[in-house]
């Protein structure tokens, strides 16, 4: 069953294989049996593709929802252990996975050697339930209401703007956001299609634009060749302070409009109300909450 969940969940055997890291001829195998002993075709398979039939469909919502509950029952009994055990699934924006989990997770992994973490970056948001995820990590106005938050990470965070020297060199220094519709700005579409805009702030004064230029990169997985073609000489970058800090720090990046920067609230980690906390999560709670003590 879970090799079938697997398989239905990435689209393919090669790619659940990966994901598990066990042997696509392994997951066929079980496959095969699962549908040998129901007597149905649970997938059907071409040489490009594995589509989900309408009977894979009916099982993987009945049963998808039957493993999690197993995973939370097995979760549970490693309360009646001296230290916790299990598997803790966050899923998270590439920026919390860049600037706030490596300060805790090796930290926190030492401290509980027997619990497992898988890390899912994801930059729409997701009810991190039907995601099979034990918690989440965004920031306070993609929270829904419903949710348990705490803070986590820095509380306070900035956006930089920047450029190479040798771009503002050839393309002159703007001395006010509105002088960057004269730029190429490296620009951010997020997974819903929208078009991210760049927000200024400077006494009171708050100024938003909808930048132009000629490149434009997924937020998530784009981001770092965006910093690097800005690194290269591509245009003006507008990210977070603590991913621009190295080159900024280095000289590769130049600050633009460095009284605009504006400071916004940093992210919260946040998860189901519910009675039962699985003991990794409830572990990682503590361990944020001591954290910030």
């Amino acid at each position: 069953m879970q090799a079938f969940v697997l398989v239905a969940r990435a689209g393919g055997f090669r790619e659940a294989a990966r994901a598990a890291d066990i042997s696509a001829s392994n997951l066929s195998e079980a496959v095969k049996r699962i549908e040998a002993q129901l007597g149905v075709r649970l997938l059907n398979r071409t040489t490009r593709s594995v589509r989900l039939t309408d009977a894979g469909k009916v099982l993987l919502a009945r049963v998808e929802p039957a493993l999690r509950e197993l995973d939370t029952a097995t979760d549970a009994i490693s309360a009646f252990r001296s230290t916790p055990t299990g598997t803790l699934r966050l899923n998270v924006p590439v920026s919390a996975a860049r600037l706030v989990l490596p300060r805790i997770l090796p930290p926190f992994m030492a401290a509980y050697p027997d619990i497992s973490v898988e890390v899912l970056t994801q930059e729409s948001f997701v009810d991190v339930i039907a995601a099979g995820c034990d918690a989440g990590i965004r920031y306070g106005e993609r929270l829904q209401q419903d949710m348990i938050a705490m803070p986590i990470g820095p509380r306070v965070q900035r956006s930089a703007t920047a450029a190479a020297p040798s771009y503002l060199d050839r393309r002159g220094r703007p001395a006010h956001p509105r002088d960057l519709f004269d730029h190429d700005c490296i620009r951010g579409r997020f997974p819903s299609g929208a078009v991210s805009e760049w927000e200024f702030e400077q006494g009171g004064d708050v100024v938003t634009i909808i930048p132009r230029g000629q490149l434009l990169v997924e937020i998530g997985g784009g981001v770092d060749l965006a910093v690097e073609v800005a690194a290269a000489g591509g245009g003006i970058i507008h990210l977070f302070e603590d991913w621009l800090q190295p080159y900024l720090g280095a000289g590769v990046l130049e600050p633009v409009l460095q009284p605009w920067w504006q400071s916004f609230p940093g992210p919260f980690l946040y998860y189901p109300n519910r009675t039962l906390v699985p003991p990794p999560l409830r572990a990682f709670i503590d361990f944020i909450k001591a954290q910030a003590g």
